[in-house]
């Protein structure tokens, strides 16, 4: 057989063997293609029950405003009044243009799109770092990334489906992990100063879109510039450093612009009397007992493991390639760096609580949807954690790599299969709901049609999402937003009749 020559393009190419001999089988260098189905298939079944979803919670009083003002109406509605966010208002306004199939398509959209950056970050770290891999295996981590993230969850109909929770604490943290691609990829001056571009043009508007993520990207950005000699070679150091700064003066000025709104103040006026300080001393303690309890629940779901399997077999497979002697990336061992990543992780997450502790209180621990900010960067972490124990099992004991390899695989497969049956069971309650949501608009809007203007309304709840008249009819909001939505002046509480 003939012998393959390297390449100096393409990172994600078959690796060529070190020996000079002949090309791996057909098999070898297309299994983790085919691997990578399982997660895109985990993908496509989320996205098909996403023609359920229905509009809820604050999204019966965003979709009005919308109708009757447009999108960028939502956007003054929230800078002047709600919450200063003006990034958040901008998302929410376009699916909430289009009322019920930009809920259906939100799902689709968001999960493709998040599975596309995250592709886009691990062919970029591969290609800068110099390591080759099989056709497929970027493919297969970025899938495996998106799947524990969106679908390990212990509220995936939050983290996934509710387009209002998705843009400001799912979406989020993914598009600013994806703002580190310019840079990966920059080539020369003018791409580096437009990696330093996007990286302030993104951090202005994360600013008005999640202060959750953005305290996230701070502490990572910080942790950059101050480990920067640590990390990277130069001249590739100065570059981190200006690109993390920019980064973090884009945020500082988004989250300026968010603080000094009307809408903000207007919110904290709200919720200051209710709660005490972030940084009074009950509110640090309960931030941290929080903070800990969240973590138990994170470390011992298990599907978390397909993040950790998918670094395996890219410690496995990945070679050096022709462009490693030219890698930016100084050779630090894998303990140290790891042990920065997670003081960074542990930082990151117990801030994101303390800024979230005065709204929810002892919920914080219930409210998943915030967790997601700093969860991808512990899916990440994992990933990891796996690339150098696979480079162990392949350097030790090599004889037995491609067992390691096949036990990889098999865990990837067992996550994906375990986080189906749990999805199947979310998609038939969110069909349920569907059905009773549908018969109950009809009926709304015929009644509307007729003149009606006091109608009642009954719940239609899912996944402990917010629907008028909790608590037996004794919470009312949203109810003054789902008679705005269908023209009449009130809705009353009606019990559903079993």
């Amino acid at each position: 057989m003939p012998v393959e020559t390297p390449r100096t393009t393409a990172a994600h190419r078959d690796p060529a063997p070190a020996d000079g001999g002949p090309k791996p089988s057909r098999w070898r260098a297309y299994w983790p293609l085919g691997l990578a189905l399982l997660p895109l298939a985990l993908l496509a079944q989320a996205s098909f029950y996403g023609r359920h979803v229905r509009p809820s919670a604050d999204e019966w009083c965003f979709v009005p405003v919308v109708r009757d003002d447009g999108v960028w109406g939502l956007v003054d509605k929230f800078y002047t009044l709600d919450n200063g966010r003006l990034g958040n208002g901008l998302l929410v306004g376009l699916y909430a243009k289009f009322p019920v199939a930009g809920h259906q398509w939100y799902g689709v959209i968001s999960g493709v799109l998040m599975l596309a950056l995250l592709w886009a970050l691990v062919v970029a770290l591969l290609r800068i770092s110099g390591t080759r891999t099989p056709r497929g295996l970027p493919l297969l981590v970025a899938g495996m990334v998106a799947a524990v993230f969106l679908f390990a969850t212990t509220n995936t109909y939050k983290t996934f489906y509710w387009p209002a929770a998705s843009v400001s604490h799912t979406l989020a943290p993914v598009l600013c992990v994806a703002v580190a691609v310019p840079l990966l990829r920059a080539r020369g001056r003018r791409g580096r100063i437009a990696a330093v571009v996007t990286a302030a043009v993104a951090g202005v508007f994360m600013g008005t879109l999640s202060e959750e993520a953005s305290v996230v990207s701070l502490v990572v950005l910080g942790t950059l510039v101050l480990f920067a000699g640590t990390l990277f070679t130069e001249p590739f150091r100065r570059s981190a450093r200006i690109w993390s700064l920019a980064g973090m003066a884009g945020i500082a000025i988004g989250t300026l612009l968010l603080i000094t709104s009307p809408g903000s103040r207007h919110r904290r006026s709200r919720f200051d009397a209710e709660s005490v300080s972030m940084l009074a001393p009950e509110s640090l303690w309960g931030s941290l007992r929080g903070f800990v309890e969240i973590l138990g629940t994170v470390v011992t779901t298990w599907q978390y493991v397909g993040a950790l399997a998918a670094g395996v077999l890219l410690g496995l497979l990945g070679r050096p390639g022709p462009g490693r002697d030219r890698s930016p990336f100084r050779p630090v061992r894998p303990l140290p760096l790891l042990a920065l990543g997670t003081a960074a992780f542990l930082v990151a997450g117990y801030l994101c609580t303390v800024i979230t502790y005065p709204v929810f209180g002892e919920r914080v621990v219930t409210t998943e949807r915030t967790w997601n900010d700093y969860l991808l960067m512990f899916v990440l972490l994992l990933v990891a954690a796996g690339i150098p124990l696979g480079r162990l099992l392949r350097d030790r004991a090599p004889r037995t790599a491609g067992f390691a390899a096949a036990g990889g695989a098999l865990v990837c497969a067992v996550t994906v299969a375990g986080l189906i049956v749990p999805l199947a069971g979310l998609g038939d309650r969110m069909e349920v709901r569907a059905e009773r949501w549908e018969r109950q608009d009809a009926s709304l809007r015929a009644a509307a049609a007729r003149g009606e203007t006091v109608m009642p309304y009954t719940p239609t709840r899912v996944e402990r999402m917010k629907e008028p008249f909790g608590r037996d009819g004794k919470l009312k909001w949203p109810a003054q937003c789902v008679a705005d939505y269908y023209h009449l002046e009130k809705v009353t509480y009606a019990p559903r009749q079993n």
